[in-house]
């Protein structure tokens, strides 16, 4: 490895560890409201049985989710705003 591509990644080490520490600021920070899935699934008219299958989760993470014991992350979250956005094209693609 080239040592001034070495020298920049430590030295992006070194920052981050500040920032988690809270000896530094962030460069720039995300704030990303979470989906109110309740309101996407009465949005689509679906009962809680009927949205997890869609979901391909459980009933019970359902309900954690729309309590907001939980959040959704990764792939059903980005489901959810797909689901959000376009609930005819999306209950079209997975349904079909």
């Amino acid at each position: 490895m080239e040592k001034a591509l070495f020298a920049d990644l430590v030295q992006s080490l070194k920052e981050a560890a500040a920032i988690a520490k809270g000896e530094a600021p962030a460069s720039r920070r995300f704030e990303v409201a979470p989906t109110d899935v309740r309101a996407v699934r009465e949005k689509i008219g679906l009962s809680q049985a009927e949205f997890a299958r869609l979901m391909r989760v459980s009933v019970k993470t359902l309900q954690n989710w729309e309590q907001h014991r939980r959040h959704p992350t990764g792939p059903a979250a980005a489901l959810l705003k797909i689901v959000s956005a376009a609930p005819d094209v999306a209950l079209k693609s997975l349904h079909g």
